[in-house]
């Protein structure tokens, strides 16, 4: 399992527009979280980075979109070649692991490329202007090694949600690249 980690962005940036479909064709834009903190991360079914992560990761979210964080996750997988990032696949995936949040695919994989994501999972934590706040991992936690937490992200949401910046001292995050066409 070859490690692939985030290509950190500068703190800052802004976020880069996107639309994109969830499984079912409904399109989801980023205009529609204008004002709100938001949390883009890239994630898909078949990483077992992401599989190690998936449940506490759903339960940040729906805990987290109750304290006024909105959430969304991006499939950007070529999910021709990895067929278990399908679009059917990433359905039934949201509901069995309580995905609260849109799961939207990125076909053309514009969108990753525009936020120049490099992993799964690739989490991009934006302020209420949409300028990044936190790109980096998860926790600590790796498959075979630790219990997730979600302690490092957590510790960005607090402070962003509390009107504080996060610690800018980041570590990126860690997982399977991008699977690109």
């Amino acid at each position: 399992m070859a490690l692939t980690p985030s290509n950190m962005t500068e703190l800052g940036s802004p976020m880069p527009e996107f639309r994109l479909p969830d499984p079912e064709g409904n399109e989801i834009s980023s205009e529609q979280y204008g004002g709100h903190p938001l949390l883009v991360a890239f994630i898909c079914n078949h990483c077992p980075f992401v599989q190690h992560i998936a449940d506490s990761f759903a339960a940040f979210a729906s805990e987290y979109i109750e304290k006024g964080l909105m959430v969304i996750a991006i499939n950007s997988n070529d999910f021709h070649a990895h067929p278990d990032d399908s679009p059917e696949r990433m359905r039934k995936e949201a509901i069995a692991r309580g995905y609260t949040f849109p799961y939207l695919v990125d076909e053309s994989q514009e969108v990753a490329r525009a936020f120049g994501a490099a992993c799964t999972p690739d989490f991009f934590l934006f302020d209420s202007e949409h300028k990044l706040a936190y790109h980096g991992q998860f926790d600590d936690s790796r498959p075979g090694k630790g219990t997730p937490n979600g302690k490092d992200l957590r510790a960005a949401a607090d402070a962003l949600l509390k009107g504080k910046q996060p610690n800018a001292n980041q570590t990126p995050s860690m997982g399977c690249s991008i699977k690109w066409k």
